[in-house]
């Protein structure tokens, strides 16, 4: 029986690349069954649902908040594929997500190639994207590698095991969520495989607008890290830490001289008040939402 694969993309303040990247699904091979969006205010979605076949849904902000409305907005769905409103994807992405979860029901999470990921950079744009896929040329046959966890830009869940035990993203990571796909993977690596597919490839804008303040971003690379590691959930406190040194690193090493793209000194205010807060035994997610 095929499986029923919803596309589910989460956004907010991004109207106009959204609407440029529901376009482009029109060119899948493998149609999806559905395209839902989120947003949470009627500007974030403007002319979405002029797009044929789009649903729209709202939900309070939060990307984990904003992940969740979606699955609950698709009851029958066997899969959701979750899209950011910046990610490009390759015309056979679907197809090759649908053969390697149908050929393998073990397959709990898929994650594509990203070919090109302008979010460490100054972002690309959607001609850069279109670029980067003509030029791709593929493996045969292609692989099927273990992977730590989905990259939440393109990331393919497998719902019954999530409704089975009870699993959602998890809504004490506000805001722009920062390591939510790392802990929903690891969760579900507890029933099934997690695993990268070299043929569903796409390219990541990294589209800056919309990102949200340099501090907050700078307390959740602090928090989210450590918060996660205590839930003992699969992600590992070794994990958190170099994770949390090499953020922390970039921001101090680029402090003096930022790139004109990212706040880096509002980043490191974030790390140092979350530092702060870890001192004082008041770290959590949450406080984010106090800056």
């Amino acid at each position: 029986m095929a499986l029923k694969i919803v596309i589910g993309i989460p956004t907010i303040g991004r109207a106009l690349i959204l609407r440029d990247t529901l376009l482009t699904l029109a060119q899948q091979a493998r149609r999806p069954d559905r395209i839902i969006v989120c947003g949470t205010k009627a500007a974030d979605v403007e002319g979405a649902s002029a797009v044929n076949g789009v649903e729209v849904v709202f939900s309070s902000p939060g990307l984990p908040r904003q992940r969740n409305a979606l699955i609950a907005a698709a009851p029958e769905a066997d899969i959701m594929l979750f899209f950011d409103d910046d990610f490009l994807a390759d015309t056979r992405y679907l197809a090759a997500i649908e053969q390697v979860m149908t050929d393998d029901p073990s397959v709990a999470v898929a994650t594509g190639e990203v070919l090109r990921d302008g979010i460490g950079g100054p972002g690309l744009s959607m001609a850069d994207a279109v670029a980067a896929l003509k030029a791709a040329r593929y493996a045969s046959p292609p692989r099927v590698v273990p992977t730590f966890s989905g990259y939440g830009c393109n990331m393919a869940v497998r719902l019954a095991p999530m409704r089975q035990n009870g699993l959602l993203f998890d809504e004490r990571l506000p805001l722009y969520g920062w390591q939510e796909d790392v802990d929903l993977s690891r969760r579900l690596a507890a029933f099934g495989k997690v695993v990268k597919v070299e043929s569903a490839r796409g390219v990541h804008l990294g589209v800056k607008l919309g990102r949200g303040s340099g501090v907050r971003l700078g307390y959740s690379q602090i928090a989210n890290p450590l918060y996660l590691a205590r839930k003992g959930a699969g992600y590992p406190l070794v994990r958190a830490l170099e994770h949390i040194g090499r953020n922390m690193a970039m921001n101090v090493t680029h402090a003096p001289r930022p790139e004109p793209y990212v706040d880096r000194r509002g980043r490191l205010r974030g790390n140092l008040l979350a530092l702060r807060d870890l001192c004082c035994r008041r770290l959590a997610p949450e406080r984010v939402l106090e800056l």
